[in-house]
């Protein structure tokens, strides 16, 4: 069974900085993908960043570039997303999601098997 939790979440005015955690438990081969996505109210979930299991590999969003970095612990089964410069439109719940490696498109909320229960992330302008 895996379990996703996601932290870090907060209130932040606009230029400021927050560091989201997610930690994933479970056999490792089912969490080997890490993806963030966030959902705005009225909006449908949107891809935001995804790491690979060894932290080789990332992929942002246009819109999060150059602000976020994702950064992978496998000791302790945790991903952090660091969010820098924040903007009012980053103001979302924030999940994350988990998967094996394989096929299918990472950034596809639908392609993920496992979620946690979100994190709300709130930028004052």
């Amino acid at each position: 069974q895996v379990q996703v939790v996601e932290s870090g979440g907060g209130l932040v005015p606009a230029g400021g900085s927050l560091r989201l955690s997610c930690t994933a438990s479970g056999h490792i081969s089912l969490t080997q993908i890490i993806g963030w996505f966030r959902q705005a109210p009225g909006k449908g979930r949107e891809f935001v960043s995804f790491i690979t299991a060894s932290g080789a590999n990332t992929k942002y969003a246009d819109s999060v570039k150059g602000r976020f970095t994702l950064s992978r612990d496998n000791a302790k089964n945790t991903v952090y997303l660091q969010m820098n410069n924040l903007k009012p439109e980053d103001t979302a719940v924030y999940y994350c999601g988990a998967r094996p490696r394989g096929s299918g498109d990472y950034t596809i909320a639908r392609q993920y098997s496992y979620w946690g229960q979100g994190t709300q992330v709130t930028v004052s302008s």
